[in-house]
């Protein structure tokens, strides 16, 4: 992995979701992170990831997932893509809503937004990027 920029493509696929973790650990290593750091971006970036298989590209093995990570002055900024349809982040409901608590979904988008920095959809919600400052 170079210093400023890192790529990884994985086939939509569940079981693939387990290379979050060690591309993480990497990261953690490469760049000193602390463990608080070092889990925010693991817990986001696996929800991303997961969201990105099963939702994105609905389980489509023939279609891709790109993690594209790439470091600033001060921060990582990690995009997660997919070739799925897309969606709109503001239609998801807060899964906090007390009429929600029990229901499924909306909580892997209420993770990323609440342990990175910074998290916002491009590309018409086939994107995601997540930014986390560095200690």
């Amino acid at each position: 992995m170079s210093d400023l920029h890192t790529n990884l493509t994985l086939p939509s696929n569940p079981d693939n979701v387990c290379q979050v973790e060690p591309f993480v650990h990497d990261l953690a290593q490469r760049y000193n992170l602390s463990p608080g750091l070092h889990g925010n971006i693991l817990i986001s970036l696996t929800e991303a990831v997961t969201n990105a298989i099963l939702h994105g590209n609905r389980g489509d093995c023939s279609k891709h997932v790109s993690i594209s990570l790439r470091r600033q002055k001060d921060a990582l900024s990690i995009r997660v893509s997919d070739e799925g349809p897309g969606f709109d982040p503001c239609c998801v409901p807060d899964p906090t809503c007390p009429d929600l608590l029990e229901k499924c979904g909306g909580r892997g988008l209420f993770l990323m937004h609440h342990l990175s920095d910074g998290c916002r959809f491009i590309r018409g919600g086939r994107t995601v990027e997540m930014r986390f400052k560095l200690d």
